[in-house]
């Protein structure tokens, strides 16, 4: 299968999928099928018939049919003068070869594409599997999401958003007037706390959670119709519309469009290759909360972007303090910030849905080393780690892993390993977990 036509399979997989990322339901969803807040808005027949086709190729799960009728990708470019991260010499390498290959076996047996560990200012290990290779792209999937918070971050530095904490109908007038609506704050729109309709399974065409994420005017469903069940900033639930949102932000904010803002302001500045994203129709609105194809090392410098604070090679790209916003947890879910996950209290079951939700979680064995450790982390067990203070970032990408009755994907393992390999000093005693 070509990587357009795997994109399209995948794409079309996370409406029922962005949870291992989202099998998430929610108490206020009625029960009967199909009578999930079907929308009201009226679209051109064309629009239309276009959404039925989508909606049927999700249903057959149709993997080899054409990408670039379904969903228009326009180009992100990167920077012209893109160089390779600098590597380590083996001589000079802080972590130890036994940790870097346990880690990379491990990223190995389970259906990765890319593995990178970087650290302090070098990668230590970097490997590509199933054909991928450093200039080819990966498909983010929910990576895309902490894409978002830069974005929103970069356009605050740039004053064109005043704050976290002003409210999205400054940009979107739709919403000014609504009781609910007119409360949704830029921060909500990146901690899942817009109070929007959680993410759940949708069999039914006329679904709204199908319909805000398929229709080619997603956008203008999202902005009119999709519900808001919970008063914003009260609860946290993992949905896509929330993020999708930050497209429609960044672009009546700045007056730009997303690829080519996310383009100019964010990869090209951090020396990376660029890629595509996928947009609803030609000359719509981009898929800001899923559906960037970049490659790994490009993800990687953006992880490299947040652990220096914003800062790249001298120049702050990002307020100051921005980082630390993003990677604070809300006290509806101790383990999200802003687009970015946190290593917060230690519990061997967490997943992207509201903690209080009986949905399956992912492994972790043991507490991570770090306690300032946050997280990249999308569909798929797609993972990047960052931990400030051991100036380190742990990149994995590529299917999910395998899952039989007695093994698992453990999301502790590779930043544990590679931080117990950390060769601090002679006759340092192996951290343990806390």
């Amino acid at each position: 299968m070509t990587l357009a036509g795997r994109a399209l399979f995948i794409f079309c997989a996370m409406i029922v999928t962005d949870f291992a990322h989202a099998q998430s339901t929610s108490s206020t969803l009625p029960t009967t099928p199909g009578a999930y807040f079907p929308g009201k808005l009226m679209f051109s027949d064309a629009d239309e018939a276009l959404y039925a086709k989508r909606f049927a190729q999700q249903n057959a799960g149709q993997r080899n049919t054409a990408a670039e009728s379904y969903d228009p990708q326009e180009p992100v470019p990167g920077a012209k003068n893109w160089k390779p991260l600098a590597a380590a010499p083996a001589a000079a390498r802080t972590i130890s070869d036994e940790a870097l290959k346990a880690a990379t076996a491990y990223a190995a047996a389970n259906n990765s594409d890319a593995f990178i560990v970087w650290r302090q200012g070098k990668v230590e290990a970097e490997s590509y599997f199933n054909g991928n290779s450093r200039e080819g792209s990966i498909i983010s999937r929910s990576l895309a999401k902490p894409v978002t918070a830069a974005a929103v971050g970069r356009a605050i530095m740039l004053g064109k958003i005043k704050s976290l904490d002003q409210p999205v109908a400054d940009f979107v007038p739709e919403w000014k007037g609504d009781a609910r609506r007119s409360k949704i704050l830029v921060r909500h729109l990146l901690d899942m706390r817009t109070g929007f309709l959680p993410q759940a399974l949708a069999p039914e065409a006329a679904d709204i959670l199908n319909r805000s994420y398929l229709h080619p005017r997603h956008d203008e469903i999202i902005v009119k119709e999709y519900p808001v069940v919970d008063e914003p900033g009260t609860r946290y639930e993992y949905n896509n519309a929330t993020s999708e949102m930050i497209a429609v932000l960044i672009e009546r904010a700045t007056g730009r469009r997303y690829a080519e803002f996310i383009s100019t302001e964010i990869w090209q500045k951090i020396g990376a290759l660029g890629g595509t994203v996928w947009v609803n129709r030609e000359g719509g609105t981009a898929h800001s909360g899923c559906c960037l194809m970049i490659p790994a090392e490009s993800i990687l410098r953006l992880a490299m972007l947040t652990l220096q604070d914003g800062v790249w090679q001298g120049q702050r790209l990002l307020p100051e303090g921005y980082v630390k916003q993003m990677a604070t947890a809300t006290k509806e879910n101790p383990h999200y910030g802003a687009g970015v996950y946190v290593a917060g209290q230690y519990t061997d079951r967490r997943g992207a849905a509201n903690p209080d939700r009986k949905v399956p979680k992912t492994l972790h064995s043991e507490p991570y080393l770090a306690s300032d450790l946050f997280l990249f982390d999308g569909n798929a067990n797609q993972v990047v780690y960052i931990v400030p203070s051991e100036q380190l970032i742990i990149l994995r990408t590529g299917n999910a892993p395998p899952k039989t009755a007695d093994k698992e994907w453990d999301n502790s393992y590779l930043p544990n390993t590679v931080m117990r390999g950390i060769v601090k000093a002679k006759g340092t005693s192996v951290p343990q977990a806390r």
